[in-house]
């Protein structure tokens, strides 16, 4: 969906929904277009330059005022709704955690495999991270509709936070332990790294353990998606 012109964008950045990102035309020195994309970029939002042209093109009235935002209409979840209705139910915590998934393939697989593990939910940066639009709600086969998806503005605050509420926290790399003999029971939160960084250093320092998974080729990596299933699957083995 597009939002197009000054007014309608600016009201779209204050509403919460999801922007994929905003295209402004190149060169303009319009204070109130700069003004945007400045709270834009303060969101985290990509910002795209392009010609006038290119915005005609995209525009669907006509009247862009230079700007054209691109939006889906998906809700991100609570982190604290998300806690308080699991364990309203009685269930365990499982959460997968995204440290900078920038492929939206790779973030629509995940939910969907999170989906099916029956996870608490998948958390993501506002910040250099993929979200949710089409192609992940597309990639997900529908299961954006029923995992709640938590964007956070800083993701290893969010750990530290996990943490005091004794949820255990655990990287998936290839030094760590082999997660099959990792406690993988209780309330957890599995943290992947993205594809060619993965887990950072300093979030790799905040979690309590990091896990590896057994590897017996050449290739020593697996993308996000797979690896994701693979540590959420032991997991579900260990809890059954």
């Amino acid at each position: 969906m597009k939002a197009e012109g000054k007014n309608p964008v600016r009201e779209l950045l204050g509403s919460g929904a999801t922007i994929e990102k905003i295209s402004i035309e190149n060169g303009s020195r319009d204070n109130e277009l700069r003004s945007l994309v400045q709270i834009a970029r303060d969101k985290g939002i990509k910002v795209d330059y392009v010609d006038k042209r290119g915005l005609d093109k995209a525009s669907e009235t006509g009247h862009h005022q230079g700007i054209i935002a691109f939006y889906t209409e998906f809700k991100y979840a609570n982190l604290d709704e998300v806690i308080n209705s699991e364990k309203a139910k009685g269930k365990d915590l499982l959460f997968v955690v995204l440290d900078e998934v920038l492929d939206p393939h790779n973030l629509g697989s995940v939910i969907r495999v999170a989906e099916c593990a029956g996870a608490s939910g998948v958390i993501i940066p506002a910040r250099r991270s993929a979200t949710v639009n089409e192609t992940v709600i597309r990639t997900s086969a529908g299961a954006t509709a029923y995992m709640p998806v938590i964007k956070v503005s800083n993701l290893n605050q969010t750990l530290e936070d996990l943490k005091q509420r004794n949820v255990w926290v655990y990287a998936a790399d290839m030094d760590g332990s082999p997660m099959g003999k990792t406690n993988l029971k209780g309330d957890i939160a599995l943290v992947i790294g993205g594809e060619g960084t993965g887990v950072h250093s300093l979030t790799r320092k905040i979690c309590d353990g990091i896990i590896s998974i057994p590897m017996f080729g050449r290739v020593n990596s697996l993308n996000a998606s797979v690896s994701a299933g693979i540590v959420l699957y032991e997991a579900v083995r260990q809890r059954s």
